[in-house]
């Protein structure tokens, strides 16, 4: 079996309810998938760049633009289905025919602001027996130690209690997985069978590069940091 080095997967199902097609969805002239496909080969770190998709219209957008296609199973592609299970099964794919990877990134295609040096930072954090885990993060919209829970009959309570009354110079800084990047040592990911696993550590990407599309407002804010990039690279 030939042991490769590294492998990004990109997780694209095509059943999406919020934003329907989300993950073709034209994004300032290219289908948003496109965007994930070219920061990977840009990033020239990967022996491999595979989406993984049951959709023949995913498939053949996704290898117009260079990458791999892997055609996942009907099953894996249903709402309750996790990427990590995507991922496990792409890997164990590539090793029946005879394709071994040692590390892995799994790339978001719903987060096209995220660039090829994010991957590059993100990857390059992995320190096999030190540091198995890693991926990107950004800061939280709200302060996050003021989370309120809703209980059955509409009141509130502090979902942490210690921490609701702290001033924000009292709490450790937090941060919160963007929804774009991670990268994992393949045998720590498939003993673990999850991103966070021990010793994890992060890239902080800022919040116009972090924008992860679930539904219009989400496609809508991106346009708006796209222009907003374009304008300042323009000198506008």
């Amino acid at each position: 079996m030939n042991t490769n080095c590294s492998v990004a997967v990109i997780p694209a199902r095509g059943g999406s309810k919020r934003l329907p097609r989300k993950n073709i969805i034209d994004f300032l002239g290219k289908p948003i998938i496109a965007y994930t496909i070219e920061a990977a080969l840009e990033s020239e770190l990967f022996d491999a760049v595979i989406v993984s998709t049951e959709d023949t219209e995913i498939a053949e957008i996704s290898m117009r633009y260079g990458a791999r296609v892997h055609l996942r199973p009907a099953y894996l592609a249903a709402d309750d289905v996790g990427v990590v299970d995507v991922c496990l099964d792409l890997l164990n794919h590539e090793g029946q025919k005879g394709r071994a990877f040692c590390r892995m990134a799994c790339l978001y295609p719903t987060a096209p602001l995220r660039n090829a040096e994010d991957i590059r930072r993100v990857m390059a954090l992995l320190k096999p027996g030190f540091c198995d885990f890693s991926m990107a993060v950004c800061a939280y919209s709200h302060p996050p130690h003021q989370a309120l829970m809703q209980k059955d009959d509409g009141s509130l309570v502090p979902f942490l209690p210690y921490w609701v009354n702290k001033r924000s110079q009292e709490v450790p800084k937090l941060v919160v997985d963007n929804g774009s990047t991670y990268a994992v040592s393949v045998p720590a990911f498939r003993k673990i069978r999850s991103f966070y696993g021990p010793g994890l550590r992060s890239h902080f990407m800022p919040r116009e590069r972090s924008v992860d599309i679930d539904e219009a407002s989400d496609l809508a804010l991106a346009r708006y940091f796209a222009g907003q990039s374009l304008n300042k690279s323009r000198g506008l």
